[in-house]
């Protein structure tokens, strides 16, 4: 019984993963830029955040300084998103997926390094088996790009360190001894509306960048985005975080880019191969090896 809140918790963050992988699908339904669908992403799903707030009556506001951990958050999923939008132009989103969820192993060496955690047998085995999946998964031509490949791989790498410092950060803003901690739902309102605020900011110096969304379908896609990615994805994302170890939970965020692979192929008839739903396999088993290893 004692491991029950654990168990829900990552209940949780695989919940939440699952909603953030259709933002995928979100995504390539809006016919607008990367950095503005992000934007939108975070506005809309800031907006619906702050209506909840306010319907719940949750306390918005503890001074100026309550709202440092929410900036630096904002300001690192920004990063995330800036980056791997990118590395996708250049490599594509398949290896621009693996590469983020390199995380893990950022997530893990930043635990071991700043929370004091111990890595386990069972995630030492699980992390190279969860990656090996995924480029069973996603298969790329290397070194069929020239210099684009090695812009690609450096950008999803500064993805994957980003997204890394975010869920550490995010952990952080939820953890019981943080006395300036906003509930649940506020941090994240915070969160999404100033990441917005930095997407938006991107937007308007960025070369051929513009706020006009062109139709219906793209409208739909935004607000999905905003519902499922933001509110439904992180609100359960971050209320797992803070009750499990760091890097089980890096582990389960690995459910995304599997799952994201899979409305590829349901939504959009992506030709898969054998040895693609083997790696799907290695990376589900890899997940539950993970998210079941002995807690000390």
């Amino acid at each position: 019984m004692s491991d029950s809140p654990s168990l829900r918790a990552i209940g949780y963050i695989i919940f939440g993963a699952a909603m953030v992988s259709f933002t995928s699908v979100l995504v390539e339904l809006a016919n607008v830029g990367p950095t503005v669908s992000a934007f939108y992403r975070m506005l809309f799903g800031g907006i619906i955040l702050l209506g909840i707030t306010i319907i719940k009556s949750y306390r918005l506001w503890f001074g100026i300084k309550s709202l440092a951990i929410p900036f630096v958050c904002a300001f690192l999923f920004s990063m995330d998103l800036f980056f791997w939008h990118r590395s996708i132009d250049f490599v594509g989103p398949g290896l621009a997926t693996i590469l983020g969820n390199m995380q893990v192993f950022f997530v893990a060496l930043l635990a071991v390094i700043f929370l004091k955690e111990k890595l386990g047998w069972k995630l030492m085995v699980a992390i190279p088996f969860a990656v090996v999946g995924l480029f069973m998964i996603v298969q790329t031509g290397w070194g069929e790009r020239g210099g684009a490949v090695e812009m690609g791989v450096l950008y999803g790498l500064l993805t994957a360190f980003s997204y890394a410092l975010y869920i550490l950060t995010l952990r952080k803003s939820q953890s019981a001894g943080y006395k300036l901690r906003f509930s649940l739902i506020p941090n994240m309102m915070w969160i999404s509306l100033m990441s917005a605020a930095i997407l938006g900011i991107t937007v308007v110096i960025e070369p051929g960048a513009h706020f006009s969304i062109p139709d219906l379908q793209t409208w739909a896609a935004l607000i999905g985005l905003g519902i499922v990615g933001q509110v439904l994805g992180w609100v359960f994302i971050s209320k797992g975080l803070p009750q499990v170890n760091a890097s089980v939970a890096g582990l389960a965020l690995l459910l995304q880019p599997a799952l994201a692979f899979g409305w590829d192929i349901l939504f959009f008839d992506r030709s898969t191969t054998i040895l693609e739903y083997v790696g799907a396999a290695i990376v589900l088993a890899a997940i539950y090896l993970g998210a079941t290893k002995t807690k000390k």
